[in-house]
């Protein structure tokens, strides 16, 4: 008796679920990503074998290179916060434009009295113009104190948390210049704060 032929059938898989699932992480990795922002100068900064990442917020980093300094401070809020209470203490207007240009400029270094000329410039004319960095000296009264001063007095006000500083210096930068931030920092009580390096190998 001949046996009955089974007939063969193509093997169907739908990938809708799969589909839907790829384009939902890659969404959401898109929008939770941070964009890299552009350094102020290029600092080529000195190898380290720490592992320790920068805090995702609280923080303010000082970069020094080129014998320029310049700030960043993290969170539109604290940023907001901060150059209004420049505006109101040191007695330099700022029109609500420049204000929220400024909130979206993670980096600067110029002194307090042309920022809002440089504000009022266009994106483009921001990008190339040639900041000459923040005023720093062994005193109280200079650009960098007062930014560090105010950014802390935001971010305590806002987060109810200490604002972390960090340094991040070129390689072959000069020692008196990070000698005067870190007097900056300690005559404002700031004794601990971190030093941003590279990646060291280690050798096996």
């Amino acid at each position: 008796m001949a046996r009955a032929k089974v007939q063969r059938k193509s093997t169907a898989i739908d990938m809708t679920a799969m589909c839907d699932v790829a384009f939902l992480l890659l969404t959401f990795f898109i929008l939770s990503a941070k964009p890299k922002v552009a350094e102020p100068v290029p600092v080529d900064a000195p190898a380290s074998i720490a592992k320790d990442a920068i805090p995702e917020t609280d923080y303010a980093i000082i970069t020094v290179g080129q014998d320029k300094v310049f700030l960043t401070i993290e969170g539109d809020d604290v940023r907001r916060e901060t150059i209004k209470s420049m505006a109101e203490v040191y007695k330099v207007p700022f029109t609500p434009e420049q204000i929220n240009v400024f909130v979206h400029t993670e980096s600067f270094g110029l002194p307090l009295g042309t920022m809002p000329q440089f504000l009022s410039l266009p994106q483009k004319d921001r990008d190339a113009y040639a900041q000459p960095g923040l005023f720093v000296d062994t005193t109280e009264n200079n650009d960098l104190s007062h930014w560090i001063l105010q950014a802390r007095k935001a971010n305590a006000g806002l987060h109810n948390k200490d604002l972390n500083v960090a340094i991040k210096g070129d390689s072959p930068e000069k020692y008196p210049i990070v000698k005067k931030i870190i007097q900056t920092l300690q005559k404002q009580k700031l004794d601990k704060f971190s030093l941003i390096t590279s990646l060291k190998t280690v050798s096996k």
